[in-house]
């Protein structure tokens, strides 16, 4: 259903904000203002991090089985490997988050993957509505001067405007 100006609406919550949780608020909004979509994100609780003006963004595999451990270099064979390390060796081994995380961002870079600072960019680019919480601000202590010029705060009244008119709502 399209809105009044001939736009299909999309509203989204995020509400994570470790590296991996991050591409799909960013992926998904901009590649639906690309398609002549409006678009809001509306972050919150560990999501609101992500509109920070520096982005620090990191992943975690500790309880998260699903995720490959493969190298993002060396020969082909060795690339396609998937390591079994045990939770509880990469729960206990300091750095192993950030090694982790530097993997994840040099498989992206690999594949062409663009980064989030990036995708949050070409948000920015194609005019999405990117909502900060006002709530989760108050709560956790975040100013407004720590955010990216481009996002506004609102709170669960705000998103919820906008959403009430969405084609397509999302909570990621």
């Amino acid at each position: 259903m399209a809105q009044e100006n001939g736009k299909r609406r999309l509203a989204m919550i995020a509400s994570k904000g470790t590296l991996d949780w991050a591409y799909p608020p960013f992926i998904l909004g901009s590649a639906a203002a690309s398609m002549d979509w409006e678009v809001a994100i509306f972050f919150t609780f560990y999501g609101l991090p992500l509109l920070k003006k520096k982005l620090d963004a990191a992943v975690s595999p500790v309880g998260n089985p699903a995720m490959p451990m493969k190298m993002p270099f060396g020969p082909k064979a060795f690339q396609k490997i998937n390591w079994p390390i045990p939770n509880l060796l990469m729960a206990n081994l300091p750095g192993f988050e950030s090694v982790a995380t530097s993997l994840m961002k040099q498989t992206f870079k690999n594949k062409g993957v663009p980064s989030i600072e990036q995708l949050r960019e070409a948000c920015v680019d194609l005019d999405v509505r990117m909502i900060g919480c006002q709530m989760t601000m108050d709560v956790f202590g975040f100013t407004k001067e720590e955010f990216i010029d481009e996002c506004e705060i609102g709170g669960a009244a705000t998103f919820l405007e906008y959403a009430a008119d969405a084609d397509v709502t999302l909570f990621i």
